[in-house]
């Protein structure tokens, strides 16, 4: 704790995320305390939602959300961890909203004297051992939404089994996504007792958001096209070598196929490769910002997505999905999000830390593939055969349908917690 307070303390003006991470730290629980002061009311209970990145904040944002209208009076705090989630984290609607401390004793205190939460929910896995041990002192219920454990996780392991078990074994409450997740969950240290299986809440994230989308909407409206049309989405350059080799092979069977290409980090120097590879190929490209300019510009061969926020509105145009970090060391993105569209998804070899990507293989709405012959393959067949398509979508859509119900299931977990 002593380091990292220094090291945030000296942390230069850096873009690069670990020193942001760090610098956003500097004097965040005075800024915790005056956000506090401002707004906290003592007279209504409040539910404390910490949710580390964007990926767990999907998670979150449903069960906050249905918490704000079914108990209207129940104050909301809203934490992270990662700089990325900054952005998103004021879309939960959460009256106080701040980076999370690191985990450490006058940290944690601070934070439970000004907040005095009546519960805190951690989301998916990440729990802070110093803040649930505080907490549960205090008598405050700590709960565990959306839980997942993945059969190889880091945390199955002697060490990290040692340093977590009481942190886990502390829990007030745990909704797993499904059984096995929930075995392995208790395995780690969750009392069986208190852990059952609520399910995913992001499956009704993504289904809520799909529907929602309003086809009229002048971006959509611009990009709207019969061409047969790839969306490739969050993808990373290691991604983009494998898909730009295979879309030339694509372009030739399919000669009016289209790609929409949405980078996981559209900065410039992301975005500069994308567009040579473009011009090599020479193929009409345009970029998101130009089709809201130029006339016609979203009826290129190329579009590319040059901002953030849009991704889950633009898989509504797609004939097929590909979604990145399959090809990465990060791991595969949302591939649930394409897939409640009812578009077929498609995705690379590292995807064994994802259940979704387990269960649309299962059901027949995604595939794995390999290399970038492989992937040529499976796109010639969905972008080229509406019969195969359709029938790889359906099931996709299907998969997304069966799942939802987790954010009502947890939410009644929560207000049990709440009415102790």
């Amino acid at each position: 704790m002593l380091a990292a307070r220094v090291a945030a303390a000296i942390a230069p003006d850096h873009p690069s995320k670990v020193w942001r991470s760090l610098r956003a730290r500097r004097d965040v629980v005075s800024r915790f305390q005056a956000k506090a002061k401002a707004v906290r009311d003592l007279s209504r209970p409040l539910v404390w939602f910490h949710a580390p990145s964007v990926g767990e904040g999907l998670q979150a944002r449903p069960v906050a959300h249905a918490l704000r209208a079914a108990q209207p009076t129940v104050q909301q705090a809203y934490t992270f961890f990662s700089p990325s989630a900054e952005r998103f984290a004021a879309s939960v609607g959460a009256e106080i909203t701040e980076y999370l401390p690191f985990d450490g004793v006058q940290e944690a205190d601070a934070l439970l004297d000004a907040l005095r939460p009546a519960v805190l929910v951690f989301v998916k896995l990440d729990v802070w051992p110093v803040l649930v041990e505080r907490a549960a002192a205090r008598g405050v219920p700590v709960a565990l939404l959306s839980a997942t454990l993945a059969p190889d996780s880091g945390r199955r392991g002697r060490l990290s089994r040692l340093l977590l078990h009481d942190a886990y074994a502390a829990l007030s409450a745990v909704g797993a996504i499904d059984e096995a997740n929930a075995e392995r969950l208790i395995d780690l240290g969750a009392p069986r007792a208190v852990t059952q299986v609520t399910g995913d809440t992001r499956f009704d994230q993504v289904r809520a958001r799909a529907n929602d989308v309003d086809s009229l909407l002048p971006l959509l409206r611009a990009l709207a096209s019969t061409r047969p049309t790839l969306v490739a989405g969050s993808t990373w350059p290691s991604d983009e070598t494998v898909l730009f080799e295979a879309w030339r092979n694509v372009k030739i069977a399919i000669p009016d196929a289209r790609l929409i290409i949405a980078p996981h980090e559209p900065t410039s120097e992301h975005l500069e490769p994308i567009r040579r590879w473009v011009v090599r190929a020479g193929l009409a490209h345009a970029t998101l910002s130009d089709v809201e300019h130029i006339a016609n510009a979203g009826q290129r061969d190329v579009i590319i997505v040059d901002r953030v926020g849009v991704l889950g509105d633009v898989y509504a145009l797609a004939t097929a999905a590909f979604v990145g970090g399959g090809f990465h060391a990060a791991g595969l993105h949302s591939v649930i999000e394409p897939a409640a569209f009812g578009a077929p998804v498609v995705f690379g070899p590292q995807w064994r830390m994802s259940r979704e990507a387990a269960l649309l293989q299962d059901c027949g709405g995604g595939v794995s593939v390999p290399s970038a012959e492989a992937l040529a393959i499976t796109l010639r067949a969905w972008l080229g055969d509406p019969d195969a398509r359709d029938t790889a979508g359906h099931a996709a859509r299907a998969l997304v349908q069966q799942e939802l119900g987790a954010t009502q299931r947890s939410l009644a977990l929560v207000e049990q917690l709440l009415g102790r």
